[in-house]
């Protein structure tokens, strides 16, 4: 029963730390593509909604898949999540990308500071779900 106990708490641990790792990357892949000055008129291929249940509470991500053409003439499909609702099927839309990274582009405005305090809003609340976790693995673990 202890190892199914420790195995579950590492698994906690690892998923916090993953999300950790996957929040900053993209907050720095949104952040690249904006500093880097390079945009290009994308056209929205497919939209859909996706619907999740979190405590008997449905909630809604819009998620959007993008064409465009880099200035150096490759073509890169993205996709991207949370996007604005009224997005349809083929409308032209302003996309900011990374020349090191096209495909991982954002049809968002440059709002880096709002960006930046929802990173450390959920970097925070992360780090504060992975001490509590090791705190009560800790306790847990004297009985």
């Amino acid at each position: 029963m202890d190892a199914l106990f420790n195995l579950s708490m590492l698994g906690l641990l690892g998923f916090a730390i993953w999300s950790a790792v996957a929040l900053v990357r993209r907050t720095r892949q949104r952040r690249a593509a904006w500093q880097s000055g390079l945009t290009a008129q994308a056209r929205v291929v497919r939209a859909w909604c996706t619907t999740q249940l979190v405590n008997n509470v449905a909630r809604r991500v819009q998620w959007h898949e993008y064409d465009f053409t880099t200035h150096d003439g490759r073509v890169v499909r993205f996709k991207e999540s949370g996007g604005p609702h009224d997005r349809a099927e083929g409308q032209q839309v302003l996309v900011h990308y990374a020349r090191h990274e096209p495909d991982k582009a954002t049809a968002s405005e440059p709002q880096p500071g709002k960006d930046m305090a929802s990173t450390v809003v959920w970097l925070v609340l992360l780090a504060a779900c992975a001490i509590f976790l090791v705190h009560e693995w800790i306790e847990l673990s004297r009985y």
